[in-house]
């Protein structure tokens, strides 16, 4: 089955905003479902990404952490190792996203920063040959630092504003837990 049109141009935004980090499958969520707290994490990185209700998290093939509900990922996840200090204000993601984006009619929609994290919630319409636009979506575009470590957020095509919505939340929140002694 072919992917409608305007989705290969969002998964290519999606992917050249945060392009995927080599090694980070050990520092990532381990494959396989979430604990039952709805929380992915892995034993080895102490890496805490709160996922809402009912969804899960694996690994995907580039590295990249992914979580959404049961065989509907919605949400990416990028661990920069050591690059926190390089976390993006919300004017550079909105730069980011416009630059990758040419194809596209921008709306933005929410814009939020703190200390710790920059978070932008768009909706993105593929620019048609006829000068109208299509299909509207909804999408995330988001970093959180947590110590000296930069985590990249996204939404993947065909995430529902709901989705969006709490992938928005689980960004917000990225933490690491301090390992056992």
């Amino acid at each position: 089955m072919k992917a409608p049109a305007h989705i290969a141009p969002a998964a290519l935004l999606a992917l050249c905003l945060l392009s995927g980090c080599k090694g980070c499958k050990e520092e990532s969520a381990s494959p396989g479902a979430s604990p039952p707290d709805g929380n992915a994490q892995t034993h080895r990185s102490g890496v805490k990404v709160p996922l809402p209700e009912g969804w899960s998290a694996q690994v995907a093939p580039d590295d990249s952490l992914q979580a959404g509900p049961p065989g509907r990922p919605v949400l990416r996840v990028d661990l920069r190792r050591g690059q926190g200090e390089q976390l993006p204000t919300v004017e550079k993601l909105v730069e980011q996203v416009r630059e990758g984006s040419k194809n596209f009619e921008i709306s933005l929609d929410q814009e939020e920063q703190k200390e710790s994290y920059s978070l932008l919630r768009v909706t993105l319409a593929p620019k048609l040959p006829d000068g109208g636009a299509g299909l509207q979506s909804p999408a995330l575009f988001g970093a959180r630092r947590v110590g000296s470590d930069l985590f990249l957020c996204a939404t993947l095509p065909g995430a529902s504003a709901e989705d969006v919505r709490l992938a928005t939340e689980a960004c917000r929140d990225i933490d690491v837990q301090a390992q056992p002694r």
